[in-house]
């Protein structure tokens, strides 16, 4: 939010600021749209309107597939339900259901349809139960979800053997306030048939190739006054086990510790420097006869604003970060305000996309500002690296993903519709204010604000200790706010990549502006130490000191992974690592981009506060 009220103030024309309002007022208005929640009411003897989605293995989360890819009972016409960009990206696939429920009518065992299953539908069947797969359906807007059948297995038999039962009875219960559904539940245990063994199919005495399933369902309602729409889905026992607890002690000691940490950095950063201005200008006072005797970062004024190399890509992963900052604090702050709704489904994604592609302009504007600052000289080049430094990346590795999960049949795989869309939208929106921004950027661009001459030959770097490295400071750069965020980092992977819901989203907008802190502190420290070395090639040293931050995240996803989880198989490992690296790679460019900027406001603060030639 500082960064759009600073390129608002440096917009002098209303031409400028009149389109940044404009692209506020649409992510506003598309937010709002998102998470508007129509409530349906129903007259007695009403249909409700139910669909079934999709079916996968318990323990993988984004593993999933199309409810019909099983043999099960099914419309002669399967017709789609229109669903959001959101549902979409995460797998949906909801479909019309012969079930048949009608608002506040019981319904006794009623027949559903006779599945003749062949061999390879019983072997595709006990696989699914095999390996624990659970269905969801939705009911009027609210998910329900329940297992295909279970495994009994009988260890102390000799040999071991086991029997795979398939449930054939679901039964619902739903619960209505007034002429609205609050509540809805399914019980799946009642009635179940086991599935035979594939040499049942193969006895020579019984010439078998089909065997006949009846399927039934049954429906009780219940009236709840107590339990009002806006919080309907929320009583019963849930499918999922609510096992996330938020320990509080852990999280407040976590905070205060890191309190503590950037208090005692600011300290010590206040005594170094303010003895560093005293002796700087005692020297200048008793006019040194030799400027050999200087030593420190004071020597470096002549080096230390000296354009990094490789201009464009340093003003690209700057813009971009700068993007990505502001679209996560957005994200978290219409979380806060209540702008997500539990049961409608993915809002946050569709959100995030829409945020993501209408504050492209920022991207433009930071990058190609920075980047003509830096005298850069092709500065459209440098909006075309702009707009394509995330996408490119995000587009090889989600093309990987999309084939597997392709290759594997699951529901993960985005159908061409969505493919094209997301590419308009892209070309028709975001590219095009990415351009818009960097011409705005390179517009408002001026004279970068150097408080020291840079002289034309570059001063030489002596040798440095081992522990003034590259690899030292991006390990300390990196690990120090990671360990501010390492408590609320397991949080969210249970949310993402588990069975858990994160609501606390205050909590969490604290921590992720404690982890700026942290990075900016901590980064300007190590920038501090590196000038003081004699160093002036801190440019880059910053974002990498401060975006390592990404490194150790993507560690912690690998022991999460193999310690904390029970995922398995070859699309969800490739989703797993495929889209962490992808959130490594925005951690990196985003803390970069604060480490980077909370530098540059430090050194041009000591050099503007001592005397030089």
């Amino acid at each position: 939010s500082l960064v759009v009220g600073r390129c608002l103030m440096e917009m002098k024309d209303n031409s400028s600021r009149r389109f940044m309002m404009l692209v506020a007022a649409v992510v506003v208005v598309g937010v709002a749209l998102i998470s508007t929640v129509t409530a349906h009411s129903y007259s007695n003897g009403e249909e409700v309107s139910m669909f079934v989605n999709k079916v996968g293995p318990y323990f993988n989360t984004h593993e999933t597939y199309h409810f019909y890819s099983l043999p099960v009972c099914r419309p002669d016409k399967v017709i789609s339900r229109s669903l959001t960009l959101g549902e979409v990206l995460d797998g949906d696939r909801m479909a019309n259901a012969l079930y048949k429920i009608r608002f506040k009518e019981n319904k006794p065992k009623t027949d559903l349809c006779k599945v003749t299953m062949t061999k390879e539908d019983v072997a595709t069947m006990r696989s699914a139960i095999d390996n624990l797969y659970y269905f969801e359906f939705v009911i009027d807007d609210l998910p329900v979800r329940g297992f295909l059948g279970h495994l009994e297995e009988h260890v102390i038999d000799l040999p071991d053997t086991y029997h795979t039962f398939l449930y054939t009875h679901l039964h619902f219960h739903l619960q209505y306030n007034g002429n609205k559904v609050v509540s809805v539940n399914v019980t799946e245990t009642e009635e179940k048939k086991e599935l035979p063994h594939m040499t049942f199919f193969s006895a020579e005495s019984e010439q078998v190739d089909t065997i006949d399933i009846a399927f039934t369902y049954s429906v009780t309602w219940e009236e709840n006054k107590e339990l009002s729409h806006r919080y309907r889905g929320s009583q019963g026992k849930p499918f999922f086990p609510k096992t996330l607890e938020i320990h509080w002690l852990s999280i407040i000691n976590a905070l205060v510790l890191v309190l503590l940490l950037i208090g005692f950095v600011m300290m010590i950063m206040t005594r170094a420097l303010n003895k560093d201005f005293a002796r700087y200008s005692s020297d200048d006072e008793d006019e040194m006869e030799s400027s050999d005797e200087e030593q420190g970062w004071k020597m470096l004024h002549s080096d230390v604003f000296r354009f990094p190399q490789h201009k464009s890509l340093f003003a690209a992963i700057i813009g971009n970060g700068i993007q990505f900052l502001v679209v996560i604090v957005l994200l978290l702050v219409f979380a806060i305000l209540g702008a997500f709704n539990a049961r409608r489904h993915h809002s946050m994604t569709t959100t995030g996309v829409l945020l993501w592609v209408s504050l492209s302009f920022i991207s433009g504007f930071v990058s190609n500002k920075i980047f003509v600052q830096m005298k850069g000289q092709r500065w459209a080049w440098n909006i075309m690296l702009t707009a394509s430094m995330f996408i490119g990346p995000f587009f090889v590795m989600w093309a990987t993903i999309n084939s597997v999960a392709w290759y594997e049949g699951s529901t993960q795989a985005l159908p061409a519709s969505t493919i094209i869309l997301l590419i308009l939208i892209w070309v028709l929106i975001g590219f095009p204010l990415t351009v818009v921004g960097g011409i705005f950027g390179k517009n408002k661009a001026g004279v970068f604000n150097a408080p020291c001459r840079t002289k034309n030959i570059e001063r030489e770097i002596t040798p440095r200790p081992w522990y003034r490295t590259v690899v030292m400071q991006c390990i300390v750069g990196g690990f120090v706010p990671f360990s501010a965020i390492s408590v609320e980092l397991y949080y969210i992977f249970a949310t993402v990549w588990g069975r858990e819901i994160y609501t606390l989203y205050g909590i969490l907008l604290i921590v992720f502006l404690v982890l700026l802190g942290v990075t900016a502190s901590v980064t300007v420290a190590l920038t501090y130490f590196q000038l003081s070395g004699e160093d002036h090639k801190w440019w880059w040293r910053s974002i990498f000191a401060a975006g390592s931050t990404g490194a150790f995240v993507f560690l912690y996803a690998v022991f999460y992974f193999t310690h904390r989880s029970n995922m398995h198989g070859m699309l969800q490992t490739v989703q797993f690592f495929g889209y962490t690296l992808v959130g490594c790679y925005v951690v990196f460019m985003m803390l970069g981009a604060v480490g980077f900027l909370s530098s540059l406001s430090f050194v041009r603060y000591m050099y503007k506060n001592i005397k030089v030639d």
